[in-house]
């Protein structure tokens, strides 16, 4: 969907359009990743990262992201430009923490999709800590619910803020074909490389927040966003939301466990939140890994830290690429 009619959206796990290369901005950080190939045989053929002084980004739902415009586009312009080739589309990837996500049922859907937009607006009108006609909404469809219901995965964002996104990226020289979430991408990536057939959880350690994900299969049936400092604060979040799971969303225990991004907080933290995960979880936590899906050139190795750096670009672009 072109950036003039939508610019914010995840309509599905899979969407059309192919893009090639993908980027992801945090406060600390601008990543950059391209894969080719198509298939099996894909590989990723370039990444680069640019570190971001303090205060050029702070990402929040309600306030001011971009701080330094100017300082943004050079480290997009710096990273992109150690792609080979040099892309001028990208996917773009954001935290999750410009967003608002929510889950939406409704016991009947309406037929027509601008009634559906105007009972969505109408629900997140309530939540939304800004005005709703400054709001930049995408959903898409969740589990169907046994009534002939349907669940909607709603998010909203402040348009100004995704376009002081957007606009570093033109003056960057790319063009922001999408804009998308870290953890919604972190979710991609598991089920491209192996799709899970039942309940599954995703726990994302960010630098400065966690959120928890739990996936039916392929479809997204909790989301919930933390600022997060301390590791045993998290491990507690996730023991409540297994509880919830349970007593809620009718599942069990679920299939996968799965961390990423912990190395965002050193080895020793993460391995420290991996361990009281599966001590709340009485399951084991395995760390995400893409290289099921995307080959490395050349046999290379790569670092656990890297492999959280590049996931959430690498999820995008396999959603881009796979249908």
């Amino acid at each position: 969907m072109s950036r003039n009619t939508q610019s914010f959206v995840l309509a599905r796990w899979f969407a059309s359009s192919p893009l090639p290369a993908a980027i992801e901005i945090d406060a600390r950080r601008v990543t950059a990743v391209s894969i080719s190939g198509q298939g099996a045989s894909r590989v990723l053929s370039g990444h680069a990262t640019e570190p971001l002084p303090a205060g050029v980004v702070e990402p929040a739902l309600n306030g001011t992201n971009v701080h330094d415009q100017a300082a943004l586009a050079r480290a997009i312009r710096a990273a992109v430009e150690r792609l080979s080739p040099r892309p001028r589309r990208v996917a773009l990837v954001l935290p999750d923490t410009v967003a608002k996500v929510s889950l939406l049922r409704f016991d009947k859907v309406p037929a027509k999709p601008q009634d559906l937009e105007q009972l969505i607006r109408w629900q997140i009108r309530k939540a939304a800590p800004f005005k709703i006609e400054e709001a930049q909404l995408s959903w898409f469809q969740g589990v169907a619910l046994a009534d002939g219901g349907r669940e909607f995965v709603v998010m909203a964002a402040r348009r100004d803020i995704i376009e002081s996104y957007e606009r570093a990226c033109d003056a960057a020289g790319v063009h922001a074909g999408i804009v998308d979430l870290a953890t919604m991408n972190l979710v991609n990536a598991v089920i491209v490389a192996s799709a899970p057939a039942s309940d599954w959880l995703l726990v994302h350690v960010a630098a400065d927040y966690a959120t928890i994900a739990v996936a039916r299969g392929r479809e997204l049936i909790f989301f919930r966003n933390r600022a997060m400092d301390a590791d045993e604060d998290l491990a507690a979040l996730v023991h409540q939301t297994a509880m919830y799971h349970e007593d809620r969303l009718g599942g069990g225990a679920f299939s996968r466990v799965v961390m990423a991004g912990g190395s965002s907080r050193g080895a020793e933290v993460a391995d420290r939140i991996r361990r009281r995960i599966e001590e709340r979880l009485g399951t084991s936590v395995e760390t995400l890994d893409f290289r099921a899906a995307v080959a490395l050139r050349d046999r290379i190795t790569i670092a656990p830290e890297l492999i959280d750096a590049l996931a959430p670009c690498v999820g995008v672009i396999l959603r881009e690429q796979v249908a």
